[in-house]
């Protein structure tokens, strides 16, 4: 799971990082990600992808507030978001959720409460169980089995493909965020992967390997593209979309 957290009090960041990381440590392995000022994590947004971005309203260059806006209008991110922050007014928490928070608490945080908001708005995100097939158009992925199926028409037999855990984990990270870049960062820790320690080709080659088992082509309405400099991003041809 990766978090991102805009605080500017460097106290209270490192209680937020430490907090996630104690209440969060049974769902795996969390990466938190800490900035001071919003200008660092919108130039980060650019290239690296989160799957959840926390918020303090009153942070310096760029206010939390200013950050959610740009996020959702001018980058077109559905990443949650939660906002944290001393504000609590009732206009305060209403002008956040109608700017696109997803959720809105109040500083002083409690560590339970704050551990349940975040799995909350986490688990929403996805559009599965762990073990509940994912379908979107022709394409089916079976994470009990790591099987991929594509149907070519309704009535016709699927085709099956049997993934690794990586290329699974992989498919299944692109799959529910169908249309949107997904960082090389996020892709790597996703396939199990420490960031620091993989070589510079290994996910290309993963993603390779997946277009050319899955056939990821204009043919099958499904493209997984190279976002330069950002990461990869897999999207609905021309002829697919709605």
């Amino acid at each position: 799971m990766r978090i991102a957290i805009v605080e500017d009090e460097l106290s209270q960041q490192a209680l937020l990082i430490r907090t996630l990381e104690q209440q969060l440590e049974r769902e795996g392995t969390v990466h938190c990600q800490g900035f001071s000022d919003g200008l660092a994590l919108q130039r980060v947004l650019r290239r690296e992808s989160f799957d959840l971005v926390i918020l303090d309203w009153s942070v310096p260059s760029m206010d939390g507030l200013e950050l959610l806006r740009w996020l959702r209008v001018w980058k077109g991110s559905s990443v949650p978001v939660l906002m944290i922050s001393s504000r609590g007014s009732e206009d305060d928490v209403a002008e956040a959720l109608n700017s696109g928070a997803d959720d809105y608490i109040t500083k002083p945080f409690r560590p339970l409460e704050l551990r349940a908001r975040v799995l909350r708005l986490v688990k929403r995100s996805k559009p599965q169980s762990p073990d509940t097939p994912l379908s979107i158009g022709r394409w089916t992925l079976d994470p009990v089995g790591h099987l991929v199926h594509y149907r070519e028409a309704a009535e016709a037999e699927p085709e099956s493909y049997t993934l690794t855990s990586r290329e699974f984990n992989l498919t299944l990270l692109l799959f529910s965020r169908l249309g949107q870049t997904v960082s090389r960062a996020h892709l790597l820790e996703t396939a199990g992967y420490e960031t620091e320690e993989a070589p510079s080709r290994t996910l290309d080659s993963h993603v390779y390997r997946l277009r050319k088992k899955l056939h990821l082509d204009a043919r099958r309405g499904m493209i997984l593209r190279t976002v330069y400099g950002q990461g990869y991003q897999l999207g609905l041809a021309e002829e697919e979309r709605p």
